[in-house]
């Protein structure tokens, strides 16, 4: 089923670079000597052997832009000597997305080969917007995606959200951004109602739906219905049904046994442990609301829906209980995808282990004041500093949140000595600095052209790189702005490629891209002064490194999108 409701479309892809098209097209050129497949433990499928690898470090990149190693070579060639028209053919490959070569050597480290850069730098920066894209879904265009954000059912106030509910919420939110900007039909479940929950929503800037547009023709007293039908159905007797709800707690309608139902369907991956379930009248309002959300979005076709729950770890048992019930009582349940993306418990360590997630953003907002004060001094005050405040506390808690593989223990610092730093390299609060440093550069550009000091701005089309031979100006664009449209499409990569009940998607990726492009972004602003002297001779690189900086500064724009993390003008 999930094999034709994920069926892909071939649809030809925008005119950019590519660095997976480009690996895979160097491996290819070598795949046809024949290496031997690598199974996969675990799997039936089998891949080929990477060869080739893409290079990350300033040192490298001054050399080569991919590697095949020596290890590898020696296992395909004679003496592992790669022959003269093989290096000739990997130099000139060409095709859809592939970077072109300017030079294919093999030293000792292997076979490396370097980009034509002058070319490169000026195909992608005349075609910024292209860069700031996620790559298109290969999913139909009548393909839905339904994000039930489980914590959200039994969030009835602010004490009931804890830290593990809190990273579920964002990591929910994220992926819906992110779907979005792809260009997926997706929703949100469940709706939030209460007043409280949703000012929390709103002060961590979440889109969320307060109300859905549901049908009547359904509500969860039909599915109470529909389970006193089941009970009888598998009951042997009326002895049977007396005895098993004679004991009930009050709040219980009923025990249903789920094994039997899991062994007649022969459904995998499921904890064995799943058997009785004590069903309680939230558990069918929860699965009306997922009935309705299936039925107003794909009711014609629920093969081609998918419906994640995203879950807290301490939940995910009870969640493997809905996802039973909801096939037993609804039969969309049983035709629509459904998959299971895992939260890792979130720890505090401090004075209170057991705080909140309401009390865990007052006490980053109040460290992140205290760290601007004493950053800033008196200055920080007024609507304005509010409004900073506010966002750098955002940026801090979100990247905490979602810095980290989602299945992974998170461990929040709330002791008296720790510290939200303005400028820790690996802190939302850096990466939001970068980013107000970058509206600073343009604004004081804009200025100096307000005062005849530096010419308007040239169209695209004038512009001339061959001045971008820095080292850094070649790390920006090779391993931010050429990737970034790859990283946006991991997550939907994942939810294609996905077996079994388990979903696992790399929700780190986007934070942890900003906060390498800050690092190396803020080491090259630090060397390099792009706003040189008002000489004419100078203008053309300078023009030429603003053109590299706007890409840089979509690219974070964009990623905070997907975050809904404004993107700061001043600090």
């Amino acid at each position: 089923m999930e094999t034709e409701a994920l069926t892909v479309v071939d649809e030809k892809r925008p005119s950019t670079y590519s660095l997976s098209a480009t690996v895979a097209a160097l491996n290819k050129a070598l795949v046809k000597l024949q290496l031997v497949p690598i199974s996969i433990p675990g799997s039936q499928k089998s891949v080929s052997p990477a060869i080739w690898f893409k290079e990350n470090s300033p040192k490298n990149l001054r050399t080569r832009d991919f590697l095949a190693p020596s290890g590898i070579l020696q296992n395909l060639f004679s003496n592992g000597q790669v022959p003269e028209d093989i290096k000739e053919e990997v130099k000139t490959l060409k095709s859809q997305g592939v970077l072109p070569f300017q030079k294919c050597v093999q030293t000792e480290a292997g076979l490396q080969v370097q980009v034509e850069r002058p070319r490169v730098f000026s195909d992608v920066l005349s075609n910024v917007h292209l860069y700031t894209k996620a790559t298109d879904t290969m999913l139909r265009s009548d393909y839905k995606v339904i994000l039930n954000c489980v914590p959200l059912h039994g969030c009835r106030n602010l004490e009931d959200l804890s830290l593990s509910h809190l990273r579920a919420i964002l990591v929910t939110s994220h992926i819906y951004e992110v779907f979005q900007k792809q260009g997926l039909n997706v929703l949100l479940t469940p709706a939030v109602i209460n007043e409280e929950v949703k000012n929390i929503l709103q002060q961590l800037r979440v889109n969320w739906p307060s109300r859905l547009c549901v049908s009547s023709s359904c509500d969860h007293v039909s599915f109470k219905q529909v389970l006193e039908e089941y009970i009888s159905s598998e009951a042997t007797s009326l002895d049977d049904i007396v005895q098993d709800n004679s004991s009930l707690p009050e709040n219980v309608l009923h025990k249903v046994h789920l094994k039997s139902f899991i062994e007649k369907k022969k459904l995998e991956g499921y904890d064995p442990n799943l058997n009785i379930f004590l069903v309680q009248e939230e558990n069918l309002k929860h699965l009306t609301e997922l009935h309705q959300t299936v039925y107003e979005c794909c009711s014609e076709n629920p093969r081609k829906c998918t419906v994640i729950h995203i879950v807290c770890c301490e939940e995910e048992f009870k969640q493997q209980k809905m996802d039973i019930l909801w096939r037993i009582l609804d039969p969309l349940a049983q035709t629509v995808t459904q998959k299971h993306l895992v939260c890792g418990s979130v720890k505090a360590t401090g004075s209170d282990p057991h705080i909140g997630g309401v009390q865990f953003m007052q006490v980053r907002k109040a460290q992140m004041k205290k760290a601007s004060v004493m950053k800033y001094g008196h200055i920080v005050q007024g609507d304005s500093w509010d409004s900073i405040i506010s966002t750098m506390t955002l940026a801090t808690i979100k990247f905490e949140m979602l810095s980290t593989a989602h299945r992974s223990l998170l461990t929040l610092d709330l002791t008296e000595d720790a510290s939200v730093s303005t400028k820790g390299t690996k802190s939302g609060a850096f990466v939001m600095y970068n980013c107000a440093r970058l509206a600073t550069l343009f604004e004081s550009y804009n200025k100096s052209v307000e005062q005849g000091l530096y010419p308007k701005f040239p169209v695209t089309e004038a512009l001339n790189y061959s001045s971008l031979r820095e080292e850094g100006e070649w790390l920006l664009l090779f391993n931010y702005i050429i990737p970034f449209p790859d990283v946006l499409g991991q997550l939907e990569r994942s939810l294609r490629d996905a077996s079994g009940i388990r979903l696992t998607a790399n929700i780190e990726v986007v934070c942890k891209h900003l906060i390498s492009l800050s690092m190396d972004f803020s080491s090259y602003y630090n060397r390099i002064h792009i706003l040189g002297e008002p000489l004419p001779h100078l203008f053309s690189q300078m023009f030429a490194r603003l053109q590299l900086m706007k890409a840089v500064r979509n690219v974070f724009h964009t990623a905070l999108e997907t975050l809904q993390i404004p993107p700061l003008n001043q600090i």
